[in-house]
């Protein structure tokens, strides 16, 4: 679990960072993202807020934080293995994409070896 932290607040900022040490990333790189703004676009996003609507509401505990982050990971894997193949490439297409291309190679290799020792 790859996490970016993104407040407003400085104090809400360095507390998630204090104790989300372990797990924190760039933005770009990571699977969740902690804002105290609401964000509806964003399906990584994480809203810490003292808001019922929110993800997480404050004040919160470091082992509240952990198991609330845990199970959104946990839901949006499951988003991700449910979604259709066509979203993702099949590991099977890239094999046999792989295998061919290997093939192509290696009958091109074998006629550059045969035309070499036959002059």
């Amino acid at each position: 679990m790859k996490i970016a932290v993104e407040c407003k607040s400085p104090l809400l900022q360095k507390s998630l960072e204090l104790f989300l040490d372990q797990y924190l990333c760039s933005l770009k790189q990571c699977d969740i993202v902690i804002r105290d703004t609401e964000c509806m676009d964003d399906k990584r996003c994480f809203y810490v807020s003292s808001d019922k609507s929110s993800d997480l509401i404050k004040p919160f505990s470091k082992s509240q934080l952990i198991l609330a982050l845990e199970k959104r990971y946990k839901s949006m894997k499951k988003e991700i293995k449910n979604e259709p193949i066509g979203n993702y490439m099949s590991f099977d297409i890239l094999e046999r994409r792989i295998e061919s291309l290997t093939a192509e190679y290696q009958a091109n290799l074998l006629k550059v070896i045969k035309a070499f020792y036959e002059n």
